[in-house]
């Protein structure tokens, strides 16, 4: 049997690090990734590597001269006018392109709890939500009018070892080891989903070059849920430390830091909870197996291994102590 031959835009990413892992493993995969070639992320053996800039439309389509692809994922395009370049290159080339979207595109705040594919799109806080809605736009309006082949594809909040999942990076758990105060938005108990990147890379994989796939959109989450201090704690067990919370209004925040509080508003500060049915319809016997406790372990671990990667934001730690300071209880 011919093996399915699939090209990732993209390939050294939080998320797509682990599918290129999951699609190796897949002895049914023939992979190749087109990427500039500077991460510090290897790829493993058995990957065909292009190397080529994606914002460089006559770069890709040299790189891709004579080459025949089944399904193409782009993991990098992030506005209409990449996945504009997308279809214009693909288009008629390929079986499925698949579009990393986002569920911060969905309904924010949520109207309905837990959230589907069928809740509404629409984010007024967040532009890079609105501009990954409007790539969902185009990609719908080519599948109904010309029949491009798109599948649409809705991570949440995932994360590997490399990502503190709290705001404030590795500011936040540097402070949790000192005994300093750690920021947590809100009053600590909005519900928050975060799935381990290797339990999105299991359900992502099997949806490569599946026809019931074409013209659909599915998020891939666990459905391991926590509160935001639930979060916290967990990392500081993970540490070896208690941490001492501070609650903090999330327009508070977005006034003294508006970066930080967009992806706040935009995402972060409403519960979010999710039906996996659909996902778990395609990909029979699927299931999110890494609880957070486990991931925080393995995130504690990677960033003190290496004092390289221990980096403090000394404006973000002077922030969050004037924060802490304005909203600590007595």
């Amino acid at each position: 049997m011919s093996k399915l031959r699939v090209l990732f835009i993209g390939g050294t990413g939080v998320i797509s690090s682990a599918c290129v892992a999951q699609a190796v493993a897949d002895d049914g995969i023939e992979l190749t990734v087109l990427n500039r070639g500077q991460s510090a992320r290897e790829l493993p053996p058995g990957v065909r590597e292009l190397r080529a800039d994606v914002r460089d439309a006559a770069a890709v389509r040299d790189a891709l001269l004579g080459l025949e692809f089944d399904s193409v994922v782009d993991f990098v395009a992030f506005t209409p006018h990449h996945v504009r370049a997308d279809v214009d290159l693909l288009r008629g080339r390929i079986g499925q392109y698949v579009f990393i979207s986002t569920a911060s595109a969905y309904q924010t705040p949520p109207a309905r709890l837990p959230v589907t594919e069928s809740t509404p799109l629409r984010n007024p806080f967040w532009q890079y939500s609105r501009d990954k809605i409007a790539c969902e736009d185009l990609l719908v309006a080519e599948y109904r009018d010309t029949g491009f082949p798109a599948t649409i594809v809705r991570p949440s909040h995932t994360y590997d070892a490399t990502k503190t999942v709290l705001s404030g990076g590795w500011t936040s758990l540097a402070r949790m080891r000192e005994g300093k105060p750690v920021i947590v938005h809100g009053d600590g108990t909005s519900l928050w989903t975060v799935t381990h990147n290797t339990d999105f890379a299991r359900a992502f994989v099997p949806l490569l070059g599946h026809p019931r796939t074409l013209g659909e959109a599915f998020h891939i989450t666990s459905d391991d849920v926590l509160t935001w201090d639930q979060i916290a704690f967990a990392l500081g067990a993970a540490l070896g430390v208690l941490p001492r919370i501070v609650h903090v209004p999330s327009d508070v925040i977005n006034a003294a830091d508006p970066e930080w509080g967009a992806g706040l508003l935009g995402d972060k500060t409403h519960s979010m909870v999710f039906d996996n049915a659909k996902i778990k319809s395609v990909v029979p016997g699927w299931h999110a197996v890494v609880p957070f406790e486990r991931g925080a372990r393995e995130i504690a671990d990677y960033h003190l291994a290496d004092p390289a990667r221990q980096v403090v934001n000394p404006e973000l730690d002077e922030l969050m102590d004037k924060l802490a300071a304005d909203y600590a209880v007595s």
